[in-house]
């Protein structure tokens, strides 16, 4: 090859790619990384069983963790364990809300972990009543979680996004 004055002149001007520094690189893909563990946990989300039909409703608060009790068309249910039945409820005997009263009792005494704590001490109740459920049924259930000291009572709803009102 010969050596022009013009192929000197591109190679003196070619810029040379050294090694790359990854030390800050991996500082930022560090930090990055802790953001999004830090943040992804925040998010709380109460799932219904597939038997309850929530009621829709614009909501714009997140739910907290609490005692969560599911009342279906057929049975209610306090942290994943059936104490009653809707019909007995809807007869109207009163003995038919002790299990629930003992049960929600029973999650009081034991406590186990920093997660049953929070839960435990928040003295809040989540109700996911089906909407087909008659409300006689569900202000009996909340009487019994006030009557056992869980006098924030919450009703859970679907969240649909809010309307804008048409000018």
């Amino acid at each position: 090859m010969r050596n022009t004055r013009r192929i000197k002149r591109m190679s003196r001007n070619r810029v040379k790619i050294g090694k790359m520094n990854l030390t800050s690189l991996m500082d930022v893909f560090t930090i990055l990384v802790f953001f999004l563990l830090v943040n992804s946990g925040s998010v709380e989300l109460v799932e219904a069983p597939k038997d309850v039909k929530l009621p829709e409703s614009v909501e714009e608060s997140k739910p907290r963790e609490t005692v969560v009790i599911s009342i279906s068309p057929e049975d209610v249910i306090v942290q994943g364990k059936a104490v009653a039945r809707v019909e007995d409820i809807l007869d109207g005997e009163a003995e038919t809300l002790d299990p629930l009263a003992t049960r929600l009792a029973e999650l009081k005494d034991n406590i186990v972990g920093t997660a049953t704590m929070t839960v435990a001490e928040s003295q809040e109740v989540t109700i996911l009543a089906d909407k087909s459920v008659p409300f006689i049924v569900v202000r009996r259930v909340m009487s019994a979680c006030t009557g056992e000291g869980y006098e924030n009572v919450s009703l859970a709803v679907i969240q649909t996004p809010t309307q804008v009102a048409a000018n």
